[in-house]
């Protein structure tokens, strides 16, 4: 790694554990603990991302669903609830929010009488864009030390770990 650093604050926190707990094996807290200090600044990231353009994390997520479905950008609510992991109820509330924004827009379902479709208005085309453009120019900025061949090492074993725990959201 170019400019890696010769020490950081988790070197610090394992080298005492290994010390005062020397019958126990902390090499994970030397992966594990980065990933989580990491993780606490790419969420302040994705805020100032999301909140530069008038967004909060959730909207991003739904307006991202529909966005990446790609155009007409309308799913059913169950598509929705499938993309974000939310419960129905919390489903309808932010569809309820999202479109007195004028982000996204209800429509009659046209196979089903009694279904409704979510779709993305060009407002909220506008604004998931123009987030999703900042947020990848922030990560973008947190892995530019990163060669491209750490860069795939890195998203591989990261991929590895997610799968082995059945971790896929």
């Amino acid at each position: 790694m170019t400019g890696q650093p010769s020490r950081d604050e988790v070197d610090t926190i394992v080298e005492a554990w290994r010390r005062e707990r020397p019958d126990l094996d902390v090499a994970p807290m030397e992966v594990l603990s980065r990933i989580s200090r990491l993780a606490r600044h790419l969420d302040r990231v994705r805020a100032n991302a999301f909140t530069a353009h008038d967004l909060e994390s959730w909207e991003f997520d739904v307006l991202a669903a529909l966005r990446r479905s790609g155009a007409p950008y309308r799913l059913s609510p169950g598509q929705l609830l499938r993309e974000t992991l939310v419960t129905s109820g919390t489903m309808t509330n932010r569809v309820d929010r999202l479109a007195a924004r004028g982000l996204v827009a209800r429509q009659d379902h046209p196979d089903d009488r009694r279904g409704v479709l979510v779709q993305l208005t060009e407002a909220g085309k506008e604004a998931v864009d123009a987030a999703l453009a900042e947020l990848l120019a922030a990560e973008r900025g947190i892995l530019a030390g990163l060669e491209a061949t750490e860069h795939d090492q890195l998203a591989h074993s990261l991929r590895l770990l997610l799968a082995r725990h059945g971790v896929d959201r």
